[in-house]
């Protein structure tokens, strides 16, 4: 049996401002209606003697990652929350011990979630291939056939050897290469970029990080097995996890171990990993441009201009890429496209939320917006899926005053229960413990106006959450 593990837990801080801390690029429609990680999901699907994704993501992704499953209608065998990141090796090895509770014999494709695969044809007969070597016990990894010299990507060298041209033992990982070494690397024909994508027996995998960093097997057991079912999630244990080791696959095993097997795939890749490479994916026009939203340009070349919200106009710019969101707008040249998570650092350094949440920021129950805010108020925009509620709750900063301007809200205050419908509004007074709830069939939209000394998220007192939280 075949068990997909995703792996959700990367931030794509290059994306910014798109992609931020609590709603990075792989939940983003970054293409199209769906989202990376539901790409994801889709080119496994019709995957012979595959079984349901196992995913792996940080505890605050974990509601993102449960509705975008729903959506797809996917059953998951399983959503593995990390207490803290620790890279790839770490997360692969409870994900086998994970697997192996279903299945012994589990074959793992591991992939991340943010990667673009056009050709699902082409990918699911390199994993057929890839699927053999496991079996076979074999640790394989995916080499994505180079056409062009990538100095962002690490690579992978074949040996010269295969017995049917399909799979070929690894010869050597290599790091990030300038640009004259990515050149002699793509003229020679032995080298791939490296995907981190991999495929191997559960048991082999674990074997084999037994034998070269046993410590990581160590911990990654221990944090297992104190792990915790909290809903649809399983909660690693915190205190072991944390005291992993942090390394990726590739140094942990496979640059070590004498059983790595390449497949070459040919798959139009790309790890969307920059505005460029997006752009690439995209499909430029016949002037070099990808325009995205309203977008008005004259005199304008080998641009990427997106608007999210509202009109861009260029003139006579070149080379650029220019990304409009509700309370950012980022202006770079595309040679320096690699460097904007220098600007998310800044950000972060000087205590900025920017970096942490769009305008719009999602929970489980649905999602709020912030239209204005000032000193002593703030106004938001709420919306509660049906049949959901936020939790019982205080707070000792700020008193709150609700207008229902669509569908059906059943409100907890004090003691009382009270029906609202549109146009009905209910006060909030500071201190009172309070609950909403979506009694309708629709979406519930209400105006919330906060009134205080501090309006900050963090003055909540939580009594109730259907959510764990």
């Amino acid at each position: 049996m075949i068990i997909p593990v995703i792996l959700s837990g990367g931030s794509g801080t290059r994306l910014w401002p798109l992609s931020r801390v609590a709603y990075p690029k792989q939940f983003a429609p970054l293409l199209d209606d769906s989202s990376l990680f539901q790409a994801t999901l889709k080119r496994i699907n019709g995957l012979q003697d595959c079984a349901g994704p196992l995913v792996i993501c940080n505890e605050e992704h974990r509601f993102l990652v449960a509705e975008q499953l729903r959506q797809q209608g996917v059953e998951s065998n399983g959503i593995l929350l990390e207490p803290v990141g620790k890279n790839t090796a770490p997360a692969v090895a409870c994900a086998a011990l994970h697997a192996r509770q279903i299945d012994e014999n589990a074959v793992l494709l591991v992939m991340p979630s943010d990667h673009v695969i056009e050709d699902f044809e082409a990918f699911q007969g390199c994993i057929h291939t890839g699927s053999r070597e496991a079996v076979a016990g074999k640790l394989v990894t995916f080499g994505i056939v180079a056409d062009t010299p990538e100095i962002g990507y690490g690579y992978i060298k074949r040996a010269e050897s295969s017995a049917d041209g399909a799979a070929y033992p690894v010869a050597e990982f290599v790091e990030k290469p300038d640009l004259a070494t990515a050149e002699r690397y793509v003229d020679s024909g032995e080298y791939f970029w490296n995907s981190g994508m991999f495929m191997f027996r559960a048991d082999n995998y674990l074997q084999e990080l037994e034998r070269w960093h046993p410590r990581i097997l160590e911990q990654s057991a221990t944090a297992y097995a104190a792990g915790q079912q909290d809903l649809d999630f399983f909660r690693l244990g915190k205190e072991a996890f944390n005291d992993c080791p942090s390394e990726s696959i590739d140094y942990a095993v496979m640059e070590k171990t004498d059983k790595a097997v390449v497949v070459p795939m040919d798959a139009r890749w790309s790890d969307v990993g920059s505005w460029t490479s997006l752009a690439q994916v995209t499909g430029p026009d016949a002037n070099g441009n990808v325009f995205l939203g309203d977008v008005v340009a004259e005199e304008v070349s080998n641009c990427y201009l997106r608007g999210e919200n509202r009109m861009i106009a260029g003139v006579g710019i070149h080379n650029l890429v220019v990304v409009e969101s509700a309370d950012a707008v980022l202006v770079a040249d595309k040679s320096k496209a690699q460097d904007i998570k220098k600007i998310v650092e800044t950000l972060k350094a000087s205590g900025r939320n920017e970096h942490l949440h769009h305008v719009r920021v999602y929970r489980p129950w649905g999602n709020y917006e912030s239209l204005d805010s000032s000193e002593r108020f703030q106004v938001k925009r709420i919306v509660v899926k049906p049949g959901a509620s936020l939790s019982l709750q205080m707070h000792q900063h700020r008193a709150e005053h609700w207008v229902v301007v669509k569908g059906t809200a059943t409100i907890i205050r004090g003691e009382e229960e009270l029906v609202l419908h549109e146009d009905q509004s209910v006060y909030i007074p500071m201190g009172t413990k309070h609950r909403l709830f979506n009694s309708g069939l629709i979406p519930l939209e209400i105006i919330e106006v906060q009134t205080g000394s501090y309006l900050g998220e963090d003055d909540i007192v939580r009594f109730e959450d259907v959510y764990g939280r």
